[in-house]
């Protein structure tokens, strides 16, 4: 499927978030971040944070849980590393900017991927669940929490009439759950193991995948 937004105006679009992204979003998405934390930590070892943004998660962790996060906005992550310094979060081995869709890390090398609003904020969704899916480790776990398109009704007609606006503001709102459906149909190597609906009003779900 042809990409509907851009690397670079998602790039340039949380640069614009990165000063207000705590105050503007962190208590709508605490319960989504939560509970993907707590099915990370349940996991343990090794987890990847795709889309880590200003840090806000890193801290909630389990201090024996090691985190790597990835961001694509540099302004995002100065502010993760300047709230790594200040909380002394010892477990957190590694910030850097990075492409979710062209990780550089081997395959096979987490025990999870945690991505929390990210699905819907890059260029080819699909390409880069592929991504995710190629570093977890066999038995591994992908842990995605966010927004699903309505599949008909009133807010359904909402998304598309707000989808112009939200990709210049850096996602799409019209993400329906037949695209997932059909991506992990065709990649073959996952199973899903949970959909879970999540605040605000159910419109986001919390998603569990394991890799075979």
């Amino acid at each position: 499927m042809a990409a509907d937004i851009s690397r670079a105006g998602v790039e340039k679009a949380y640069g614009r978030w990165a000063p207000v992204y705590d105050l503007v979003f962190g208590k709508v998405f605490d319960a989504g971040r939560q509970s993907t934390i707590a099915e990370a930590d349940r996991i343990g070892g090794r987890i990847l944070d795709v889309g880590v943004g200003t840090g806000l998660s890193l801290s909630d962790y389990a201090r024996t849980t090691k985190i790597c996060g990835v961001d694509i906005s540099e302004p995002m992550l100065r502010k993760a590393q300047s709230r790594v310094r200040a909380m002394r979060l010892s477990n957190v081995e590694v910030l850097s900017v990075m492409d979710a869709k062209n990780l550089a890390f081997p395959e096979n090398f987490f025990d999870a991927v945690v991505a929390q609003y990210v699905i819907t904020a890059v260029p080819d969704p699909e390409g880069t669940l592929d991504e995710f899916v190629r570093v977890l480790k066999p038995g591994g776990e992908l842990i995605l929490v966010n927004h699903i398109g309505a599949e008909k009704g009133l807010r359904k007609l909402s998304e598309l009439a707000f989808a112009p606006l939200a990709r210049r503001l850096g996602w799409r709102p019209e993400f329906p759950w037949q695209r997932l459906v059909d991506w992990a149909a065709k990649h073959g190597g996952v199973t899903l193991a949970e959909r879970r609906p999540m605040p605000p009003m159910g419109h986001f779900s919390l998603i569990r995948y394991l890799k075979s």
